[in-house]
């Protein structure tokens, strides 16, 4: 039994080589290998194998991290089951997900099964124990990567119908994973103890279920009021990982009561425990938001703690054996995923693409996939570290060939939103008529948040071939043919600074030959704005608009900070909702980031007063302020 101190001390020792792991895996990352497949090498690096920075005896010591990381990776796979997200295409998720969730557990394990005369460490065991190595690796090869798959989606701005899909498949997996794993885990440990079949197991199976259930409810109670309580994020951070390392030992405890008790072991699985109590507050609790931030602020560190120890405790040695084992598992695993994608898309009745490269998204296996692996190692230490050995090297090719395979699948259907590297949310198109000091300033400035912007001058001047970073436009007149020749269809905004009365003649070609565009007039008469107005455009008024911007200041000096840009790092955008999937949906329910924040909904040019009530209409423009990265996410669940 450990002391105290030395377990203190070993923690930090530990905290230390994951620092270290954290920089290495940062390095594969540039090599385009994915963030935990660089934990994973750092652990092997770092491991006896290795540097021996960790040592065997030290993995063992250090148990408890794999606890605490372990409930944490279920809680934030219940955090993404977003009912509400997932109700259109409901078919198609569901065709999907039932065909490879039987199709690859069937064929994995029929295919493990007969292959463990070539098997070392399976040759000599019992027929029973080798149906149950057999289920569990069947079991192990369902669960996915939402984390990996959210990378790739978030990397192509991918958006539309097969994402959307893949991303509902990918989490329902792994919540229907751990429900499985919990029954194949009970039968196994049945098998491998020669406990024969009767309706007393099937009694327990439903008690367990019914225990597991009650604890989950009392657990997602305690999350919820740790939410509510006025904490400082460090502490609630403490808890939620220490609560989650006390399901586990509760679970242990509870295992020894029933067989105490009701002589029979009751398989408790902590795992679902977390993964329902998550679901639960990401479905019906208020406290959603808070807690779906506290999770993503805690998974950088928690993976890389989790993962450096799993690549220091892989058997390498082992793996030299069996490698040829683990390039057959993978081949039957492809080959599962690909009869599932052809059977469930074409029973939703898919395009008969999607059927052809389903099978891509599905590859790449983490934290859910580690999780069950290390747990089975735990629970039959007899043979479970040749077992996770074999299983993890799969895991981790399939961690290097499946984000580069989806998102050849995403670019095949069409849904990445980045034609070409430099697309993002800013890359707008805007041309200012007038050339001038304050035009000038006013293209640069929309140039630096990422506008293509051009200028048209009505004169040629001297100057102007020195202006290198702005195009300029030089028109003899102002006519429909002189507009055409500069492509005036491409921009979107128009910005006129010339006198009022070329202003209004543009205004009066645009509206009548060009069609509806954002036009931004700079008035220099206001008994002229009428005029304008009349037409559509939005009048900027030079004599009252200082005073109007110092009132502002008064009422609200943060919005006028954000106008005036004044704020680092944040922008205030519109977007247009024409995903058909938001129509109808509240703005309280909306996954928003938590640095982001909605202002108003304009609906057919009506400005609405919007509060978490309030229902998305597809066409409505919706004005959201927050920092750039959020701007874009938000952007992209926005899209068609």
């Amino acid at each position: 039994m450990l002391k105290f101190g030395q377990i203190i001390i070993i923690l930090f020792a530990f905290i230390w080589v994951v620092i270290a792991s954290n920089q290495a895996a940062k390095f594969f990352q540039k090599i385009q290998l994915p963030l935990i497949t660089g934990f994973l090498l750092s652990g092997i690096l770092i491991g006896p194998f290795g540097l021996k920075l960790i040592d065997v005896e030290m993995t063992y010591k250090l148990d408890f991290v794999n606890d605490i990381s372990l409930s944490f990776i279920a809680l934030l796979a219940g955090s993404e089951l977003f009912l509400k997200e997932i109700r259109n295409n409901i078919k198609s998720i569901l065709w999907n997900t039932l065909s490879q969730l039987i199709l690859t557990f069937t064929l994995v394990s029929v295919g493990v099964y007969f292959l463990e005369g070539y098997i070392s460490f399976m040759k000599d065991l019992p027929e029973l124990h080798k149906v149950a190595i057999a289920i569990l690796s069947g079991t192990i090869f369902i669960a996915k990567s939402p984390s990996s798959v959210m990378a790739v989606i978030n990397e192509l701005r991918a958006k539309g119908r097969f994402t959307k899909m893949v991303i509902s498949v990918t989490v329902l997996l792994d919540v229907l994973v751990i429900v499985l794993f919990t029954i194949c885990l009970t039968i196994a440990n049945n098998l491998i103890n020669n406990t024969p079949f009767s309706f007393k197991f099937l009694y327990g199976l439903i008690l367990e279920f019914v225990v597991i259930f009650i604890v989950a409810i009392l657990f997602a109670k305690f999350l919820e009021f740790l939410m509510q309580v006025p904490l400082p994020k460090f502490i609630k951070i403490f808890l939620i990982l220490i609560s989650g390392f006390g399901v586990f030992k509760l679970s242990h405890i509870l295992e020894l009561i029933s067989f105490t008790y009701l002589g029979a072991e009751l398989i408790i699985e902590p795992l679902l425990i977390c993964i329902i109590a998550s679901f639960y507050i990401t479905n019906y609790s208020r406290q959603r938001d808070s807690f779906h931030i506290i999770l993503k602020d805690i998974a950088p560190m928690v993976y890389a703690g989790f993962f450096t120890l799993v690549g220091a405790t892989l058997a390498l040695d082992v793996l030299a054996n069996t490698w040829l084992i683990a390039l057959i598992i993978l081949i039957f695993y492809f080959s599962s995923l690909i009869i599932a994608s052809l059977s469930g898309n074409l029973g939703a009745r898919n395009p008969k693409l999607y059927g052809k490269i389903g099978w891509m998204p599905f590859i790449t296996q983490a934290g859910v996939g580690f999780a069950l692996v290390y747990e089975v190692a735990q629970e039959f230490p007899e043979w479970g570290n040749q077992f996770s050995t074999i299983l993890i090297a799969v895991i981790v090719i399939n961690q290097i060939v499946g984000p580069p395979l989806f998102k050849w699948a995403i670019k095949l259907v069409g849904e990445s939103h980045l034609p070409v590297s430099s697309q993002n949310l800013f890359n707008k198109t805007a041309i200012i008529f007038g050339l001038e000091h304050q035009s000038l300033n006013l293209a640069r400035d929309l140039f630096k948040e990422n506008y293509s912007v051009e200028i048209v001058s009505l004169e040629k001047r001297r100057n102007i071939s020195d202006i290198k970073d702005i195009t300029i436009h030089v028109l003899d007149g102002l006519s429909v043919k002189a507009l055409n020749s500069i492509g005036i269809r491409r921009f979107e905004t128009i910005v006129l600074m010339l006198s009022d009365d070329e202003n209004f003649k543009v205004c009066r070609l645009i509206n009548e030959n060009i069609g509806a565009k954002t036009i931004i007039v700079r008035l220099y008469d206001s008994i002229n704005a009428d005029k304008f107005h009349e037409l559509g455009a939005l009048v900027v008024d030079p004599s009252t608009a200082i005073s109007k911007l110092i009132e502002q200041f008064v009422r609200s000096p943060l919005s006028a900070s954000f106008i005036l840009g004044e704020e680092d790092h944040k922008a205030m955008v519109d977007i247009k909702v024409r995903d058909k999937n938001l129509h109808g949906i509240a703005l309280r329910d909306l996954r928003l980031p938590p640095d982001v924040l909605i202002l108003s909904v304009k609906r057919k040019g009506q400005m609405l007063i919007s509060h978490g009530y309030t229902r998305l209409r597809r066409g409505d423009i919706v004005t959201i302020v927050g920092s750039m990265e959020s701007l874009q996410d938000l952007s992209l669940q926005f899209e068609e």
